[in-house]
């Protein structure tokens, strides 16, 4: 399920607000220009499906949002536990590059997730505020924002990328430190369940 939790950027000590409703996910982040909406989700898309199959399962949307944005490149980033020796270096590799608060200049960061779950978090306003995005789920994080990206430790996602750059993604890294001092992905996920099973 998707949710929203939004702390002040001292720490999460104090819950602002907490929401799984995706029409109030969408309102909260609107006025910082943050784009969240919900697709259609494809459920004859095999979780680690090629990024054929899954660009032609959603290609509908992919050309609407294109057009209305000037995307230049798509492409699927997939990341998923596997038999391979390998897969736990790998996996900490591909986490710990988004895992420190970086912007971009030349981009939005656009993501829908096709399968699994991450999340971001984005430092605006004297605010942080936790996205977790899940199958079905579009965030569009606009140039500029502070912000980071956490898969857990044991990543397990599928995602359709946007951009209007060729170059893809380039990020400047703030050294703030400010993501140390948030619950990560596990942590997060973990206290969701807990809540649910409550």
């Amino acid at each position: 399920m998707t949710r929203l939790i939004t702390w002040p950027d001292s720490g999460p000590q104090t819950v602002l607000r907490k929401t799984s409703e995706p029409a109030e996910i969408a309102a909260a982040l609107a006025p910082l220009r943050v784009r969240y909406e919900q697709w259609p989700v494809r459920h004859e898309v095999p979780v680690d499906g090629d990024s054929d199959t899954v660009i032609a399962a959603y290609r509908s949307e992919i050309e609407k949002l294109t057009e209305e944005e000037g995307f230049v490149t798509v492409d699927v980033v997939s990341l998923h536990p596997g038999t391979d020796p390998d897969w736990p270096a790998r996996a900490r590799a591909a986490r710990e590059k988004f895992l420190d608060e970086h912007t971009h200049d030349d981009d939005d960061e656009v993501r829908f997730f096709v399968a699994g779950a991450g999340i971001f978090y984005l430092h605006l306003a004297g605010e942080v505020h936790a996205v977790y995005c899940e199958k079905g789920d579009l965030l569009g994080v606009p140039k500029g924002t502070p912000h980071w990206f956490d898969m857990g430790a044991r990543p397990s996602f599928t995602a359709i990328r946007f951009f209007h750059e060729e170059d893809g993604w380039i990020g400047n890294f703030t050294d703030s430190g400010i993501s140390r001092r948030f619950p990560d992905f596990d942590e997060f996920r973990a206290g969701f369940a807990e809540e649910r099973e409550g």
